[in-house]
């Protein structure tokens, strides 16, 4: 993997687990990696399927780590935070916690200053995921180097210059497969209309969009571009986007996006409050 760092999770849910099975499928030394979840149906479930040290107290799950990873619910974090305090020492954080600021975080850690700052997505649970990444000035280069290296197993890496831009990335991609969960539902409706069964309306929904992303990845045009390409003068695409255009799809979605972005915000201002 090139670098070598010891890692403590504390909470053991979906995004723990992507990251899990992404360093150790690249590598990674089970030794490396403890876990730290309340619930003991957590710790089973992640010690049988991993092989790592798995404790309920996090307190206890944090000696001789290097990097203390928070992936508990956003909800949860101060307590977390206040609770291991004391006993984060020089430590790196990496918060994986949805909305929670760094300059909240780190009142509740007793001014701790080296501390990342991560929003994944669902994808990272194939290994397919984008994950945006803000460090505050005391995270050092190496430190930086081997959140990247942490972070690239679950997919794309995208660190940002100011953390505010992370409201942004959570309105976007944060948010975004549920937008393309969206688009597949609303193309197996329409499949199923036509007259295709179930099974068969999901695979043509789920391959297309699949199949379109890649290509968007593999090509250097626009998505403009290649909308073009396989819009032909007349025909059924033309007349199926001509509807979408009529009824303002496209507006809504980019309307849709700038809401959720300022609910990120709202709920930052909410959690960081106390």
């Amino acid at each position: 993997m090139g670098y070598r760092m010891r890692l403590t999770f504390i909470g053991g849910g979906n995004m723990a687990s992507a990251l899990i099975g992404g360093i150790l499928a690249r590598g990674g030394a089970v030794a490396d990696i403890q876990v730290a979840d309340v619930m003991p149906q957590a710790c089973e479930r992640l010690h049988a399927e991993f092989g790592v040290a798995v404790h309920e107290s996090p307190v206890a799950a944090i000696a001789g780590s290097d990097c203390v990873v928070l992936a508990v619910k956003p909800q949860q974090l101060r307590a977390v935070a206040i609770g291991l305090a004391a006993h984060v020492g020089t430590r790196l954080v990496l918060s994986i916690a949805a909305g929670i600021r760094t300059d909240d975080l780190s009142r509740w850690l007793g001014g701790h200053a080296r501390i990342v700052r991560a929003m994944p997505n669902t994808p990272a649970l194939v290994r397919a995921g984008i994950t945006a990444v803000y460090a505050l000035p005391a995270v050092t280069p190496a430190e930086r180097e081997a959140m990247q290296q942490t972070l690239s197993a679950a997919g794309k890496v995208l660190w940002v210059a100011r953390e505010q831009l992370l409201d942004a990335v959570t309105a976007v991609s944060g948010s975004g497969p549920a937008y393309a969960f969206y688009l597949i539902e609303a193309m197996q409706d329409a499949a199923m209309q036509l007259g295709f069964d179930a099974d068969t309306a999901r695979l043509l929904s789920v391959e297309t969009v699949l199949g379109a992303a890649r290509l968007a990845e593999a090509s250097d045009a626009s998505a403009a571009v290649l909308r073009e390409r396989v819009t032909s003068k007349g025909g059924t695409t033309e007349r199926a986007l001509s509807v979408l255009e009529a009824r303002g799809v496209k507006q809504s979605l980019v309307d849709a996006m700038v809401a959720a972005e300022a609910r990120s915000r709202e709920l930052g201002d909410a959690f960081g409050s106390t």
